[in-house]
């Protein structure tokens, strides 16, 4: 059903690919499209609240060369940084099943074999956390998610050699109620880059 705001658009409706730069050091595991922002425009994170929200942090930490995503061909890059999620699909009430979850890995699982580079993964919430422990889980890389507690600004060094980065999701539930505000945001980004630039 689309919002009146967007009854002119026509909607991409179907699974959004992940965005950036292949050879990024820093990854965003993100939740799932949303409803009337990348289920409608196509690209993660754009054309919605959270993206509002994120992208000017991801442009005052140097991975955007804009503040702005808007659309597709709005001419947003990234640098030095990929988003992708753990479903493909704008779900139901914006909580996607374990079966959706499960479906989708095996996507994931390509994709971010195909990203040779990253060094640091910044999980946005709860569920894009458990995505990147379950895809390291298929690789028998870990045997147990009990060591790892989600919560903002928590930091694992992961037996695959990356960093993984907690941060509560922009959604406009966390970022309206000061759950998670901007400065807190932009902590997390700077902290991710510092790591993405430390010689190994």
């Amino acid at each position: 059903m689309k919002r009146r705001a967007y009854l002119g658009c026509e909607y991409w409706g179907k699974p959004v690919p992940g965005f950036g730069d292949p050879h990024a050091r820093v990854l965003i595991m993100g939740l799932a499209p949303g409803a009337h922002g990348s289920n409608r425009t196509g690209r993660p994170f754009t054309g919605d609240a959270s993206g509002k929200f994120m992208y000017p942090v991801l442009y005052e930490t140097g991975f955007a060369n804009q503040a702005t995503a808007t659309d597709r061909n709005d001419g947003l890059t990234l640098r030095n940084l990929y988003i992708t999620a753990a479903v493909r699909c704008a779900p139901p009430d914006n909580k996607p099943l374990p079966e959706e979850l499960a479906e989708c890995s095996h996507f994931l699982d390509r994709e971010l074999a195909g990203l040779k580079d990253v060094k640091v993964v910044v999980a946005l919430g709860k569920i894009g956390f458990e995505a990147y422990l379950n895809f390291l889980k298929r690789r028998g890389l870990v045997v147990s998610k009990k060591g790892y507690v989600f919560k903002h600004g928590a930091s694992y060094q992961m037996p695959d050699g990356n960093v993984l980065l907690a941060s509560y999701h922009p959604s406009n539930q966390n970022t309206q109620t000061g759950k998670l505000t901007r400065k807190m945001f932009v902590e997390i980004f700077q902290e991710a880059a510092r790591i993405a630039d430390r010689e190994v």
